[in-house]
């Protein structure tokens, strides 16, 4: 029998947080949400939102897909990319740090927005879905328009993001984001946290 001992096993990777929702309208789930924070690597830590709804009622019909990617370093978003597809063609959006200023270039649906941005983005919409804001935290990036929400508590666990007269509302239990609804004139959607899967 050797002497050796064996090599201590080196630990797993940690894994990426996932949050899972359900998008619903009038009751009727219509798509899904998948937010990801990917664990760190060094100084970096990437988030990602996926959206898939498909809604057909009567005259009302609305298709959209669109991917979030938030990179962070530092804490500090470096490079944020938005890709949408929807039935009304194929938007993007693109906010990326220059060394001493953002460039903001989002073309979106009824939505084109060109911008500089030299104060450092710290928070943004996808850190809305891992953690209960911050108390005092007035604004969140929103990287699908390339500005920001303005951000309010309302009833304990509840937050209001608005921007241009639009507004959501993010509401959280023991700090986790369990129920958004974004508000529409024709109909809200609302977006519901799924049980883990088992």
């Amino acid at each position: 029998m050797s002497g050796t001992l064996p090599a201590a096993a080196s630990p797993p990777p940690a894994a990426a947080e996932v949050r899972r929702y359900a998008i619903e309208v009038a009751g009727v789930r219509v798509g899904t949400m998948t937010a990801t924070r990917q664990p760190p690597v060094g100084p970096e830590v990437t988030y990602s939102l996926v959206s898939d709804v498909q809604v057909n009622f009567l005259f009302y019909h609305v298709v959209i897909y669109y991917h979030v990617v938030n990179r962070f370093r530092n804490g500090q978003l470096v490079l944020s990319t938005v890709d949408a597809r929807t039935n009304q063609g194929n938007f993007s959006t693109r906010t990326e740090w220059k060394g001493d200023h953002y460039d903001i270039v989002a073309h979106q649906y009824k939505h084109d927005y060109q911008a500089t941005e030299t104060q450092p983005i710290r928070y943004a919409v996808t850190n809305l879905f891992f953690a209960e804001p911050p108390a005092g935290q007035a604004r969140a990036f929103a990287e699908y328009f390339g500005d920001y929400f303005t951000l309010r508590p309302g009833r304990p666990g509840r937050w209001l993001a608005t921007r241009a007269g639009r507004e959501d509302e993010y509401q959280y239990a023991n700090g986790q984001l369990v129920t958004l609804i974004k508000k529409n004139p024709l109909k809200n959607f609302i977006i519901r946290l799924l049980p883990p899967e088992s």
